[in-house]
């Protein structure tokens, strides 16, 4: 099969899709793999490295081309010409919080297969979970940096001083993103509390953190004096596939403190607090009614070297699978991969995303 590895042209998105490592892989396995010039650069992986792997470089167009697209983010606008009916699109998507790529892809009839709605054999998802355990520990880090006063913070430090307290940091899910945020929260000394809907998961953090972080079934009235006491808010909810709920509403934020810290991991799914909107590493706040807004989309990007390996790690299985398989023979040997698969032939195959535009 022939595999094309495109270069990311989000804003300050720098990671790749594969390593030459995972590029010598496929090579080993007997398949082509094309590999748009410049791609793995911000990752610090340049082309002599691919080549070497036994890669071939081509032009934007030719990688394109291939009969199966990797990624790390979903196409742009400028990259909806590329689509065709036989392409074979392996990305990460999160359709339900853009219309405009889902009717792209439907147009185009392209098979979307989607990272973050492949499941395993426990429901679980393999390939958005080394993402969301990058982006929560990004999180925790994002709210020690904007609490300082030179980043239009407070001027607060996460973890306090001898005799002074530390700031206050709840956490609204208790996933991945939302344990690996307590977990970093917790280190640097921060007041940690999580709030989480299912009470078996309320047992296992509660027998993770012990009596380093608070953790409390969240309900309506928890979730508001929660707000009104909290320095830092970090939304860390997933509905695979789906838009994210919406915990927070523009009317909460009047019963929280001046300067207080919303940081909305949830974003690329559409943001879990009413007043969320994307941001970017370059400009990744805005305040409403107060409040300091943090919603930098695809937040992992930020560490291309890490980033890049972790993912790879996990999705080479699946790509290995696809090239040697087929798509067809793939996806009916693993329904879990089958989850993955968002759009095909003009249709929305994945129940969650067509719920989102019904």
């Amino acid at each position: 099969m022939r595999i094309g590895l495109v270069k990311e042209t989000k804003p300050a998105e720098r990671r790749v899709a594969l390593t030459e490592s995972g590029v010598t892989a496929l090579i080993r396995d007997g398949h082509e793999v094309l590999v748009e010039s410049g791609a793995g650069i911000g990752a610090g992986i340049d082309d002599d490295a691919y080549e070497g792997a036994g890669a071939k470089l081509v032009d934007t167009t030719d990688a394109w081309g291939a009969d199966l697209v990797v990624k790390v983010k979903e196409p742009v606008a400028a990259e909806y010409g590329y689509l065709r009916e036989s392409t074979v699109l392996f990305t990460y998507l999160h359709l339900a919080a853009d219309r405009a790529l889902t009717d792209a892809l439907l147009a185009a009839k392209v098979t979307a297969i989607a990272y973050e709605t492949v499941e395993d054999s426990q429901g679980g998802l393999p390939l958005l979970t080394p993402m969301s355990e990058i982006a929560g520990r990004l999180a925790a880090h994002a709210a020690g940096q904007y609490l300082m006063h030179p980043y239009g913070g407070p001027g607060m430090l996460l973890g306090g001083s001898p005799g002074v307290a530390p700031a206050k940091v709840v956490i609204l899910g208790g996933g991945v993103v939302g344990t690996q945020a307590a977990a970093l929260a917790v280190g640097m000394r921060a007041d940690v509390t999580v709030l989480e809907v299912s009470p078996r998961r309320v047992r296992e953090l509660e027998s993770q953190f012990g009596n380093s972080a608070r953790v409390l079934q969240s309900d309506p009235a928890t979730l508001l004096a929660q707000l009104a006491a909290a320095d830092v808010v970090i939304g860390a909810v997933l509905i695979p596939g789906a838009v994210a709920p919406k915990l927070v509403s523009r009317g909460d934020l009047t019963g929280m403190r001046p300067g207080a810290l919303l940081i909305d991991v949830a974003i690329d799914q559409g943001g879990c607090f009413e007043t969320s909107r994307p941001t970017t590493y370059d400009d990744p706040t805005y305040q409403v009614a107060g409040v300091v807004h943090y919603c930098v989309a695809n937040m992992p990007g930020a560490v291309p070297h890490t980033s890049t390996r972790a993912l790879t790690n996990a999705t080479l299985p699946y790509v290995r699978r696809l090239a040697d398989l087929g798509v067809d023979a793939a996806l009916a040997t693993d329904p879990g991969f089958a989850r993955g698969v968002n759009t095909r032939a003009g249709a929305i195959t994945h129940d969650a995303v067509a719920a989102a535009f019904a």
